[in-house]
C-alpha cells in the first residue's frame, strides 16, 4: 500500500463503490474516504485554531486594563494620524462607499450560485455568512466588554467587539470559495480577501470600531467557515481537485495577498511592543497615539489577510464544486475490490473482451 493511501479509522481501505470516480481509482492512489478524512481534518484544526486565537484576543485585547488602554490609543490615534485624516476629510463618500459595495458584494456571492445551479452550496455559503454574523451580534450584546473614550467628542461610545462589517465583508469573501469554480477559486477568494481587508481599515480610521474588533471578526469568520467545511467533507461532498499547471491563475490575488499578511503581522508586532507602554492615564503623546493607530492598522490586515490565506491552504486541491461525477466503476478488477454485482456496470474496465485501449 503506498504511503499515501491512507486507512480508514477501522483499519482497512474503504471498497470502492458505485459512483466512485476514476480519479479515485486509478490517479489517486487512495480511497474517497480517506481523502474527505484528511479534509475534515485539516477543516476541523483550522476552526478550532480560530476559536482559541479568538479567546486569546478576546483575553488579551478586552480584559486586561492594558489591552484595553491600547485600543482607545489605536482608535484615538486617527486623528493624530494626518495620513488617514487627510483621506477621510477629502473622501467623505467613502461610509456610502463602504456600505454599497457590501450590498454588491451580498447579491453577487448570491448571483454567482444560482446561475451556476449550485443551489445547495448558495445556501450553504449564505448559512455560513448569517451565522457569522449571529456569533457577532451574540457576542456584542453578551461578551463583557468596556467603552472607549472619544476624546473629540468627550463621550463614552460603544465598542463593538467583534465589527459586524468586517464579518460581512468578510464572509461574503470566504463565502465565495463554496460557489465559484475551482481553477478561479484563489483569484476570486483572493481579491475579495484584499476588499474585505479594506474594509476593516476603514472601520478602524473611521473610529467605528478597535483593530481587535475587525481581528475578532476575522477570526469568527474563519471559525465558522471551517466548520462547515469541515460538515461537507464528513458528508463525502468533496473531491481531490486537478492539479494545476506551473502558473496558477490565482497568483495576482495571492501574491499580494501574502505579501499584506506577512507586511502587516511582522510591522504590527514590531510596534505593538512600544505602543504598549503607554502611561495608565491621559494625556497621551500624540506621537504614540499616532503608532498605536498604525500598529492596530497593521495588525487588523494582517489578520484579515491571514484568514483568506488560511483557508485558501487549507482546501488546496479540494474540490467542494457539488459531488464527484457520476462515473460508474466496473469489470473484473473493480469486482475483486469488493464492489457489490450489478445488472449493468459502465466504466473503463468492462466486460466486452473486445474493448481495445489504443
Amino acid at each position: 500500500m503506498a504511503s499515501y493511501d491512507r486507512l480508514r479509522a477501522g483499519g482497512s481501505p474503504r471498497p470502492l463503490e458505485t459512483g466512485d470516480t476514476w480519479w479515485y481509482a486509478a490517479v489517486a492512489g487512495e480511497t474517497a474516504g480517506s481523502f474527505r478524512t484528511r479534509v475534515r481534518t485539516r477543516t476541523r484544526r483550522a476552526c478550532l485554531g480560530a476559536v482559541l486565537l479568538l479567546t486569546v484576543v478576546y483575553a488579551g485585547l478586552v480584559l486586561t486594563a492594558t489591552g484595553r488602554r491600547w485600543g482607545d490609543a489605536a482608535v484615538t490615534g486617527r486623528r493624530a494620524d494626518s495620513a488617514a485624516a487627510t483621506v477621510l476629510r477629502e473622501h467623505p463618500s467613502l461610509a456610502g462607499l463602504t456600505t454599497l459595495s457590501l450590498i454588491v458584494g451580498c447579491v453577487l456571492l448570491l448571483a454567482v450560485g444560482l446561475i451556476r445551479k449550485r443551489y445547495v452550496l448558495t445556501g450553504a455559503a449564505a448559512g455560513a455568512v448569517v451565522t457569522a454574523l449571529a456569533v457577532t451580534g451574540l457576542l456584542q450584546r453578551y461578551a463583557p466588554r468596556p467603552r472607549f473614550a472619544d476624546t473629540a467628542a468627550g463621550a463614552l461610545v460603544p465598542s463593538g467587539f467583534p465589527s459586524a462589517q468586517t464579518t460581512l465583508a468578510l464572509g461574503i469573501a470566504l463565502g465565495l470559495v463554496l460557489v465559484v469554480p475551482y481553477r478561479q477559486r484563489a483569484l476570486v477568494v483572493g481579491a475579495a480577501t484584499l476588499w474585505a481587508t479594506a474594509v476593516g481599515a476603514y472601520t478602524i480610521a473611521a473610529g467605528q470600531h478597535r483593530p481587535g474588533d475587525v481581528i475578532a471578526a476575522a477570526l469568527v469568520v474563519l471559525a465558522v467557515v471551517s466548520g462547515l467545511l469541515a460538515v461537507i467533507a464528513r458528508k463525502g461532498k468533496v473531491r481531490p481537485g486537478p492539479r494545476r499547471g506551473p502558473g496558477p491563475p490565482g497568483l495576482p490575488a495571492t501574491i499580494p495577498l501574502a505579501l499584506l499578511a506577512l507586511a502587516g503581522l511582522g510591522a504590527g508586532i514590531w510596534l505593538l511592543g512600544d505602543t504598549l507602554a503607554l502611561p495608565a492615564t491621559a494625556p497621551y503623546d500624540p506621537a504614540q497615539l499616532r503608532l498605536a493607530h498604525r500598529c492596530g492598522q497593521a495588525l487588523a490586515a494582517g489578520v484579515t489577510a491571514a484568514a483568506g490565506l488560511t483557508l485558501l491552504a487549507v482546501l488546496r486541491r479540494v474540490d467542494v464544486d457539488g459531488p464527484p461525477a457520476p462515473y460508474r466503476l466496473g469489470g473484473p478488477f473493480v469486482e475483486a475490490a469488493g464492489v457489490p454485482h450489478d445488472a449493468e456496470l459502465v466504466g473503463p474496465f468492462t466486460e466486452e473482451h473486445d474493448h481495445e485501449i489504443s
